[in-house]
């Protein structure tokens, strides 16, 4: 975010920025969302809603399942939220006590080691790579648990930030079941699902009525200022969840509530814009290596390329720095991601324009 924060002060300042730094969709929300936020507007009446969301975007997200997975999820699983980040401080708030360790993925997202901490919980980061599939597996948790000791819960993202992993049907099955036998909790982050490019795009749900699924509207459907996302809950968390996000959050904004139920009617303009990400994919793909940015991790699915630098730099904090003051291209450090390793590697968003994608990479090609 540092990063990002000085990208916009330079372009404030006429200066000609590529930014491959952030995570967010550069395409507007979907035609039929701006339009029922319009006609919403001119009603001129919004207001609080059930702190679970409105009874038509409960009812719409269950009809996606159906639709989409082929799973049958009752409306009143279903808890609307302001935001995947706020499912995630409602979910951990709900499941855990403080001084619980809850196992992430290193590298992972920056927000749930941070969350984690500010809440009072452990964060226990397990290395994944090749050998891991990219991803969390029973045998990692054990080995986590006879350092560290009892896990009380599991986050996994599929497909991941910033390594684009997607874990298959088995891999996620396998550790479903783990979860199942051991009572730990397992939260499973679906929200660049829609944004897979290779792979078994699975929900967690398909293989236990105890994940706990968190989704958002913020990738897929291209709605991050909106701050609307979801919760798939076990029956038995609902009215926990209910409780802690009265007193939170009261409700989701009912405007995005409105925009996201009309959301899932515009998918074909979505994946639309998914296939452009395809495009950008492919051309960091093909000229990333010759950069001497190797690729880290399989690029499966969401919009990221994650890739190591260490032929150029030990340093990517200041390796990112460096381009974004000579070259004016912003890219992300690896080091929010992964603390023990990150100083090696650096993350690529391809959710911008093509042309953007082709001039940062010239820039690139020119600088080192």
């Amino acid at each position: 975010m540092d990063v990002l924060a000085e990208a916009n002060r330079r372009r404030a300042a006429g200066r000609s920025v590529v930014s491959l730094a952030v995570g967010q969709p550069s395409h507007p929300a979907p035609a039929v969302a701006l339009e029922a936020a319009r006609q919403a507007l001119e009603t001129g009446r919004l207001g609080y809603t059930d702190a679970l969301g409105t009874q038509s975007l409960r009812q719409a997200i269950a009809q996606h399942y159906a639709e989409y997975y082929g799973t049958t999820i009752a409306p009143e699983r279903i808890a609307v939220m302001t935001g995947s980040s706020a499912a995630f401080n409602v979910a951990f708030l709900t499941l855990f006590d403080a001084g619980d360790r809850v196992a992430i993925t290193r590298p992972g997202y920056p927000a749930y080691r941070n969350i984690l901490a500010a809440l009072g919980l452990q964060p226990v980061e397990i290395a994944v790579g090749e050998e891991t599939g990219h991803t969390l597996t029973p045998d990692a948790l054990k080995a986590a648990e006879a350092e560290f000791g009892p896990i009380k819960g599991v986050l996994l993202a599929s497909p991941a930030n910033p390594t684009g992993t997607v874990t298959g049907r088995a891999a996620l099955s396998a550790l479903a079941d783990h979860c199942a036998r051991t009572g730990t909790a397992f939260i499973s982050d679906e929200i660049y699902h829609g944004l897979t490019f290779s792979g078994e795009e699975t929900t967690a749900i398909a293989f236990s009525d105890e994940a706990i699924v968190i989704n958002s509207f913020s990738k897929y459907y291209c709605m991050t200022g909106w701050r609307i996302g979801w919760m798939v809950l076990p029956q038995h968390l609902v009215r926990a969840v209910e409780r802690v996000t009265q007193s939170l959050y009261i409700s989701a904004p009912e405007l995005s509530q409105i925009a996201a139920t009309a959301a899932f009617r515009g998918k074909a303009e979505l994946d639309g814009v998914r296939e452009h990400y395809r495009t950008n994919r492919q051309i960091l793909a093909d000229r990333l290596p010759g950069l001497g940015f190797q690729i880290a991790s399989p690029m499966d699915g969401a919009f990221y390329a994650y890739a190591d630098v260490s032929r150029m730099t030990n340093d990517t904090m200041d390796f990112a720095w460096k381009m974004l003051r000579e070259i004016d291209v912003a890219i992300t450090p690896g080091i929010d991601f992964d603390p023990v390793n990150g100083h090696r590697t650096v993350r690529l968003s391809y959710a911008g324009a093509t042309e953007d994608i082709v001039e940062a990479l010239d820039r690139i090609a020119a600088w080192v």
